[in-house]
């Protein structure tokens, strides 16, 4: 995980412009201790701040192309470059690091190469020559990635909004799934199966999402650093987790001829004392023979941290806080411990229905578009909340779930088939619980009480009292003046609960913009979760609540019919 921060179509001298540029790119250089570097000429200056996992030694930024007319900054890991070299014998490759071959898919291809990369990335491109610059983000937006412009028209680009807040007075999210080349804007990610109608008549294989899952496991854990995995003891990550352990004796990046650098593998997992998800974490990580650590922390500890939680998160969603606190607290540790890339599970939920509300989706077109919905709007949220949360302390999250080709295998399964009590497939079992295909498919590798273990949501898992203190502390700090009266202090996306009105507090004191708020998602996670659920089921119509919680009616109702 890098950070860059890069100017174009300059409007000052450049000179003066470095010096600022240096400026922003120094307060997200948590994201890259390793290393700091800088290019700059007259027309166009890219800085970038190194977390090196992949040729540590050589492969500082920015790169330039063999011969030196292209410029590269870039923040992220191209999985498949191996692949992607051999298509060039002849290019003179000046670093082993897996983002170089992007200047090679460039200068040969133009923006036409965008599809053939598998990773996680946000990047910028700048031709000396021609006066050109292309910028790209991945299919789903799991690398941040925010464009602004000054006061004099200075078109900047950056990995996090921090960087931007007090230099432009125009602030916009980067959409996932696109490019930019010269302020054009270009949508380069398009599935078929965004469509039902492509998918409602597809054969459903077990083994076949098996693969896929496995394969880009295997792909994601390329690096040349110490690595470990998140382990919360709920399906996806036990999932994840055992996956690597089944790789993680050989190295990757040697095609898995030679033997790990660090073959023993570590898994980590959070929560307060006693919580749900470190008694399941234990079990799993016993089952499969990580090297387990369970970091516990205090509700004081976590409200503590709030603060900074906020600022690094560049959020005000409810759901997000809560969840990336104890992911915060963990990240520290696991920095402590010398590993600087975790595999994490995000994703999963929204490829296969798992949130519990889907038990109401009243057919299967419904179904599947609500997820396709989900996935559009994840990098505002749990994409948001692994990255930065780990980038924090230098720690690059990588998620198998959201890997391209996966992405694809799970998307075209019968949506019918993922529903919960759907009609059965296979005759030997019957889908009672969310999310039946995958625990079906890797229900070998996990002790039986995990595999078919209730979702929880993360914050909820981490300790029930973590959310209920949070409640208690907001109903004192927000007076019921203070809300009737948040139109007025936050007319732009105004809170409509007290612990909304809370955190946005918080945000305007590190972000006090009217630009910055609005990088902020206009619909909170509740309003998300509960847009579709309502025309689903009346039960929602009370719902205030985003955890996992706010849904136990619906849950029991539905596991009340097997």
């Amino acid at each position: 995980m890098c950070g860059i921060v890069c100017a174009f179509e300059l409007k000052q001298k450049s000179e003066d412009l470095r010096l600022q540029v240096l400026k922003m790119s120094k307060k997200i250089r948590h994201r890259g201790p390793d290393w700091s570097g800088i290019y700059s000429d007259e027309k166009a200056i890219l800085a970038h701040e190194r977390l090196a996992i992949v040729d540590p030694a050589s492969g500082k930024q920015p790169l330039f192309s063999d011969d030196k007319q292209l410029i590269l900054a870039a923040n992220g890991e191209i999985y498949n470059h191996r692949e992607l070299r051999s298509q060039f014998p002849s290019y003179q490759f000046q670093t082993e690091s897996d983002c170089e071959v992007i200047l090679a898919l460039y200068k040969e291809k133009g923006t036409d190469f965008v599809e053939e990369l598998n990773g996680i990335f946000g990047f910028a491109i700048y031709d000396v020559e021609t006066d050109e610059y292309f910028i790209a983000r991945d299919h789903m937006g799991i690398i941040p990635l925010y464009i602004g412009w000054d006061e004099n028209g200075t078109f900047f680009v950056a990995s996090e909004l921090k960087a931007l807040e007090g230099v432009c007075t125009k602030i916009e999210l980067f959409p996932p799934g696109h490019y930019m080349k010269n302020g054009e804007l270009v949508q380069w990610y398009q599935r078929d199966w965004e469509a039902y109608k492509a998918v409602k008549d597809n054969q459903t294989e077990i083994a076949e999402v098996r693969q896929a899952l496995e394969d880009a496991v295997h792909r994601q854990l390329m690096s040349d650093v110490p690595y470990g995995v998140l382990l919360s003891g709920g399906l996806d990550s036990s999932i994840t987790s055992a996956i690597a352990k089944k790789y993680a004796e050989r190295r990757i990046e040697a095609n898995d001829k030679e033997q790990a650098w660090w073959p023993q593998l570590h898994s980590f997992s959070v929560g307060l004392e006693s919580s749900p998800d470190l008694a399941a974490a234990r079990k799993v990580a016993d089952h499969i023979g990580t090297v387990h650590h369970e970091i516990k922390f205090t509700i004081q500890e976590g409200l503590d941290a709030i603060r900074d939680v906020i600022y690094n998160l560049e959020t005000y969603d409810i759901t997000t806080i809560r969840a990336s606190t104890p992911m915060y607290l963990m990240a520290r540790v696991i920095k402590s411990m010398g590993i600087k890339m975790v595999l994490s599970g995000e994703g999963a939920d929204e490829l296969f229905g798992g949130y519990l509300y889907f038990h109401k989706a009243p057919n299967a077109k419904e179904f599947h578009d609500e997820t396709v919905r989900k996935l559009n709007k994840l990098h505002m949220y749990d994409c948001l909340r692994a990255n930065k949360s780990l980038s924090a302390w230098g720690i690059e999250g990588r998620v198998p779930f959201l890997d391209k080709e996966f992405i694809d295998v799970a998307m075209r399964i019968n949506p019918k088939d993922k529903m919960i009590n759907g009609e059965p497939f296979d005759s030997r079992s019957r889908q009672a619980m969310e999310k039946w295909i995958l625990r079906k498919a890797f229900e070998d590798l996990l002790p039986e009480s995990v595999a078919w273990r209730q979702k929880e949501q993360f914050s909820d898992g981490v300790g029930y009292s973590w959310i209920d203190t949070l409640k208690v502390l907001v109903e004192k700090e927000v007076t019921d003046d203070q809300m009737e009266n948040a139109k007025y202090k936050f007319p732009l996306q105004t809170p409509t609960n007290k612990e909304e009105f809370y955190y946005r507090s918080i945000f305007a004191e590190h972000f006090p913009s009217d630009a910055a708020a609005l990088c902020v998602p206009q619909e909170a996670s509740v309003a998300c979760s509960t847009q579709i659920a309502l025309e689903w089921d009346e039960t929602f119509k009370n719902m205030n609540d985003p955890s996992g919680r706010a849904v136990a009616k619906v849950h029991d109702d539905a596991y009340a019919k097997v």
